[in-house]
């Protein structure tokens, strides 16, 4: 039997190759006699760049950057031969970087992203790919622009302060963006738009923090930024903020679609430097997963990718996951055959195991990968 294990990380805990190691372990245990095709996978968020390192190879530069809050933090790039840099916004803005008392998208930044960004630029790359998601940043790249050397001013000219909410007062742009005609593509899954009822305020701000007023202020502040740019930042698109994508990552979407950038399925891409079209069609069984299979899983998320194309050729997907909370009727008509979670593997909420899910998902993960073997091995 040929079973293609192609997991997303489980985010917190363990990162897909993690993920595909275990389910492949437990596997194991109950027979050797199957053909494990082990394809990680990757969105464009936390990951992105380690799946893409281990489908294409190429140079893994270490890069310094800066968390969310200005702290130190460690970066990389993937360089490939074709002149291509690879690298992933959850380095440096990633909501994992900050402590739940932390997490304050009016004043988080973007900033250290725009560090990676530089050090891709310099090392002589062509094209930079960013992986957008998990983001902890609402500020629509406003400080990763002025870390490649655009600032935004208020009225009296003085450079704003970091974070969202301070661009409810930008009044000007200063400078230009050093990019030295690199072509910039924004790898992201996410189709919401800056601004509005489906922008990145409203409907992510929440996760990394912001309250109800919070949201109203921040996605007013990204609307006066996004006119801002439409203005004074040559070649930005009109209509920014609600071209579709660009409220990724805090509507570094956006940011990037101002510098001339163009916005490209995260899915999709690594799904072409994997290989997972063809190890698909040769499979008999799926099997996938992520931390939390829910209502945002199914729309644009390796789950749903995975999970859309094993049903488009005849062959079962089994979903993995630290928590299910999707229907099985909507999760069906995705594409999904079943969905197991090492919540309820390990007892379900009340009885520990979600602390447990968390404490011990690789065992959890193997002891499932064995269920699965039982099950589905010939």
């Amino acid at each position: 039997m040929r079973v293609l294990l192609c997991p997303d990380k489980f985010a917190g805990t363990l990162s897909a190759p993690e993920v595909a190691a275990a389910v492949a372990a437990g596997w194991r245990t109950v027979t050797d006699g199957d053909d494990l095709l082990i394809r990680p996978l990757a969105d464009g968020g936390p990951g992105f760049v380690e799946v893409l390192a281990d489908a294409l190879g190429g140079r893994r530069l270490p890069v310094t950057t800066v968390d969310p809050l200005g702290r130190p933090a460690a970066g990389e790039i993937l360089l490939t031969a074709d002149g291509v840099a690879y690298l992933e916004s959850a380095q440096a803005c990633g909501l994992h970087l900050l402590s739940a008392a932390e997490r304050d998208p009016k004043t988080t930044t973007s900033y250290g992203l725009g560090l990676l960004v530089a050090a891709a630029v310099e090392s002589g790359a062509r094209t930079v790919v960013v992986g957008l998601g998990g983001s902890g940043t609402n500020d629509a790249g406003a400080g990763m622009l002025a870390a490649l050397g655009v600032t935004a001013l208020d009225a009296s000219g003085a450079a704003l302060p970091y974070g969202g909410a301070a661009l409810a007062a930008v009044d000007a742009l200063d400078g230009a963006p050093r990019l030295r005609d690199v072509r910039l593509v924004a790898a992201t899954d996410v189709d919401n738009p800056l601004l509005g009822l489906h922008g990145a305020s409203n409907v992510f701000g929440p996760q990394k923090g912001a309250d109800r007023a919070d949201v109203l202020l921040l996605d007013a502040a990204l609307e006066r930024f996004a006119s801002v740019l439409e203005r004074d930042l040559t070649g930005c698109p009109a209509g920014l903020g609600t071209l579709p994508g660009g409220g990724a990552a805090g509507g570094i979407g956006a940011a990037l679609l101002a510098l001339g950038g163009g916005i490209e399925s995260g899915i999709g891409l690594v799904t072409r430097a994997t290989g997972l079209d063809a190890a698909l069609d040769t499979a008999d069984l799926v099997v996938t997963g992520e931390g939390s299979f829910d209502h945002q899983s199914l729309r644009g998320k390796v789950v749903a990718g995975v999970a859309g194309a094993a049903r488009d050729r005849g062959v079962p997907c089994v979903v993995l996951a630290g928590q299910v909370s999707t229907g099985r009727r909507e999760a069906a008509s995705a594409g999904v055959t079943d969905a197991y979670s090492l919540v309820e593997h390990f007892g379900g909420e009340e009885n520990g195991g979600l602390d447990a899910a968390l404490d011990r998902p690789a065992e959890g993960l193997r002891e499932l990968g064995a269920r699965l073997a039982r099950q589905w091995s010939r």
